[in-house]
């Protein structure tokens, strides 16, 4: 039996690095298209003369001298134009020392035209996940290494299955459900291993799901939400993507936000109740599902204020805006945005209701009929 659990672990394992692998060279793959490139450069000189300041953004053009940093085109320098639109969420203004990632159209060997895009964070982003992978490792060990394959893995799957096909007018429920139960099987399994306690928090999570997409689906229609609340949903649709069904790709972004703390609860529950047979096989079956039910209520009993203050964290600036203009409770909760968070939340709080006592009991099954069966079949 501990033969088999290691051999499936480590096929869990390899189909996790080769998922990462897809996913890498896919990620890679996506650095020029055509004749532009995408290249890093360091900002030399800036002139600032066409930006108009326009309340609190600025408008216009500023144009910058860099020197680019990387590629066939290292150490030349270009002036690059940055368009400034007066948003202030996505506009940047830069200056010299800056390091920056630039598009650039190449014709003949020779770059004929560069924007600037954003400046580039991605080498200290790389610094941080080094230090969270560092940290994980250091503290869960093995643990935390199959953690983070499983990771990087469902980030992989994420962004090169999922939203590819979520794009390409795939039914979203469906393609979701079927994503998110793959996911939890291979993170849940991953982590926990091909073990009862690893298994009994799979199909938990899977059962929180299944009553979460049940309370999305009746509670979306009768609350009338279309879908367009989510960030960038109408910059999608105008970007010619009208064949997309917007409500049914916001419902699957509640579950895909439930999902994760299910899998939590789900986890919390089983281990727990895993640690208590180990250390007492004697123990019955109901009452170590008591204790599972123990366990999930503390647990429920945060997790709930968690994912209020997970969301709330996320429209920090709106609600501050609510209040400075001493807007009404009841004309906040009716307006269709903060409506749909008052649903993200309470429909994932209540599916986390229901994985608590769903995996406690099958945990409790699972760990003490199968240890008994195992033990008559030694016995006989």
């Amino acid at each position: 039996m501990s033969r088999l659990k290691v051999i499936a672990e480590v096929l869990l394992l390899l189909g996790l690095v080769a998922l990462l692998l897809f996913s890498g060279k896919k990620w890679m793959g996506n650095e020029h298209s055509g004749n532009v490139y995408e290249v890093s450069g360091t900002v030399l000189s800036v002139e600032n003369s066409e930006i108009i300041q326009s309340g609190a953004g600025t408008v216009g053009i500023q144009i910058a001298r860099v020197i680019l940093n990387e590629g066939d085109w290292k150490g030349e320098q270009v002036t690059a134009i940055n368009h400034l639109n007066g948003q202030l969420d996505m506009d940047e203004i830069y200056t010299p020392g800056d390091t920056i990632l630039l598009a650039i159209q190449v014709e003949g060997q020779k770059v004929a035209y560069a924007k600037a895009i954003n400046s580039l964070r991605q080498n200290w982003e790389l610094a941080l996940f080094v230090l969270f992978s560092v940290a994980l490792i250091v503290f869960s060990r093995i643990i935390g290494l199959k953690a983070l394959f499983s990771f990087v893995a469902s980030l992989g799957l994420l962004w090169c299955y999922y939203i590819p096909n979520l794009l390409n007018g795939t039914d979203p429920l469906t393609l979701s459900l079927s994503v998110l139960v793959l996911l939890s099987m291979v993170i849940i399994l991953t982590v926990a291993g091909v073990t009862r306690h690893g298994i009994a928090a799979f199909l938990g999570t899977v059962s929180g799901l299944a009553v979460t997409l049940v309370l999305t689906l009746f509670f979306g229609d009768k609350l009338n939400l279309g879908g367009m609340t989510a960030p960038f949903a109408t910059t999608l649709i105008m970007q010619g993507n009208y064949g997309l069904n917007m409500q049914h790709i916001f419902y699957s972004a509640v579950l895909l936000g439930a999902s994760g703390a299910a899998m939590d609860i789900a986890m919390d529950v089983s281990v727990s109740m895993n640690e208590i047979k180990l250390k007492r096989p004697d123990i019955a079956m109901w009452e170590l599902v008591q204790s599972g039910f123990n366990v999930g209520r503390m647990v429920i009993g945060t997790m709930a204020t968690t994912l209020l203050l997970a969301y709330s964290g996320g429209y920090l600036t709106m609600l501050m805006v609510f209040v400075s203009q001493g807007t009404s409770f009841t004309r906040i909760i009716n307006m269709k945005l903060v409506a749909a968070e008052i649903f993200r939340i309470l429909i994932g709080s209540i599916g986390l209701l229901m994985v608590a006592p769903v995996t406690a009991i099958i945990a409790g099954c699972l760990l003490c009929l199968c240890t008994e069966e195992k033990q008559q079949k030694t016995a006989s």
